[in-house]
């Protein structure tokens, strides 16, 4: 089609330079007025002509992306049996009308798809701009929050000024939780945000997930944990103490009655005081064991103040070598910015290190080379994560998720409660404590502060 056009074009203007010499020529050699007017009109007309031609090719090019821009696919142009230059031209823009035609229908059910897919999913999802209005959101989230329509965050402040205050900070890759009322009661939702851009705007979404039966579920899995261990340790202390009260009793009753003194003799007299002794020590333990439970639950209000990351570590493993002495291990600290500040409590994330630490310790008893690794970076969630690794034993996958239980343990000497302290102390502080451990290779307890 190209060549055609050129050639077209081409004849067209070597035809009129041609015309205009010959009517130069002619005007120079004294011929007739008339004739130098006839081939100046003739002129002419080829100008108007070639004008004509090129206007053709470019209105149905113009119409033909008129057409495409107005999403308006039934094309019709003629054939143009007479001139093969615009037949082949019409062929070509019908032909790809009909692609981008198609491509324009496979997007649209696409579209429909993702959108039926995202109205079938329980999921609550929203679209917002940087100016706080609404893009999209699906049936889900509307029946979360209580709403027929949402236009803006502005809406939310009615629900929950919270919500919107949330949804107004919160930036790609965070995920947050928190707890609003709704038309159907307290409910809390897991929120999370990513970011992407169209038609050259930058758009947040936003995933809202009522995560109140999971929680309900897991805080009725760890009650029923915590009482097992709770009845297993009252059990321990306890059925020993009634059976040596039961045994004793017996050393003194004879039938129905008691025995004389007379009948009572030195060894009599010895194993009472011995089994009186054991009762006090499981008496004792009992109480230990209540008091242990009294401090899990009346843990101090955090103190918040800006804390500078290098000093907590530096004075978190002073602490720690001062109360549990300069051992074998090899202890490594690294910060990956030593400017990073916490607003947190320093005693208590202080506290919750050292625990840490002296887990990670006993748990290197045994090891040949024995190393602690501390690291401080930021994670690709924007957390400031402080996390200690140990290439001890670790943790057998099945009690992995019962180490965080109050008074469970491995160790005989242990009392079960320093990993649940940890924990409770983390979350007072706006962090989270998590634990990842491969068998006979290295165990991570790391602290998450977002």
């Amino acid at each position: 089609m190209t060549r055609s056009f050129y050639l077209n074009i081409a004849i067209r203007i070597v035809v009129i330079a041609l015309l205009s010499l010959y009517t130069g020529w002619a005007q120079s050699s004294g011929q007739p007025i008339y004739n130098i007017l006839a081939l100046l009109l003739l002129i002419v007309i080829l100008i108007i002509n070639l004008i004509w031609y090129t206007n053709k090719i470019n209105k149905k090019i113009a119409y033909f992306f008129d057409s495409v821009c107005n999403d308006d696919f039934s094309l019709s142009l003629p054939d143009y049996a007479g001139d093969k230059l615009l037949k082949k031209l019409s062929a070509n823009l019908r032909r790809i009308s009909k692609q981008i035609e198609k491509i324009h229908i496979e997007n649209q059910r696409q579209e429909k798809y993702f959108e039926a897919m995202i109205e079938h999913i329980s999921v609550g999802i929203v679209s917002v701009n940087s100016q706080g209005f609404i893009i999209n959101s699906n049936t889900s989230l509307k029946k979360l929050l209580g709403l027929n329509q949402l236009t803006h965050i502005r809406q939310l402040e009615r629900i929950d000024p919270k919500l919107a205050k949330l949804l107004k900070e919160i930036e790609a890759n965070q995920e947050k939780t928190i707890t609003i009322s709704c038309k159907n009661g307290p409910v809390t939702l897991l929120v999370k945000a990513s970011a992407f851009k169209s038609d050259q705007e930058q758009l947040r979404l936003i995933s809202m997930q009522d995560i109140r039966k999971e929680l309900d579920e897991k805080e009725l899995d760890s009650w029923l944990k915590l009482i097992r261990v709770l009845t297993h340790e009252i059990m321990n202390s306890i059925a020993p103490v009634t059976s040596l009260s039961e045994n004793l009793s017996n050393q003194f009753v004879k039938g129905s009655d008691p025995i004389t003194t007379s009948e009572v003799d030195e060894g009599l007299i010895k194993r009472t005081i011995q089994g009186l002794r054991v009762i006090r020590e499981q008496g004792q333990g009992l109480t230990r064991f209540v008091e242990n439970y009294r401090k899990l639950t009346r843990l101090p209000k955090p103190e918040i103040s800006e804390v500078h990351v290098k000093n907590l570590l530096d004075k978190t493993l002073m602490l720690f070598n001062s109360l549990y002495g300069e051992n074998q291990i090899n202890i490594s600290v690294e910060v990956e910015n030593e400017l990073q500040i916490l607003r947190v409590d320093e005693g208590q994330i202080s506290q919750v290190l050292t625990n840490i630490l002296k887990n990670a310790a006993d748990a290197l008893t045994e090891s040949a080379d024995p190393f602690i690794k501390v690291l401080c970076k930021a994670s690709p969630k924007g957390e400031v994560v402080i996390s200690v690794t140990d290439n001890g034993p670790g943790i057998p996958p099945e009690l992995i998720d019962e180490i965080f239980v109050p008074f469970f343990t491995t160790r005989e000497n242990g009392n079960g409660i320093g990993l649940s302290i940890s924990r409770q102390l983390a979350r007072l502080n706006n962090a989270s404590l998590k634990v990842k451990s491969i068998a006979h290779t290295e165990t991570t307890f790391s602290l998450h502060f977002g």
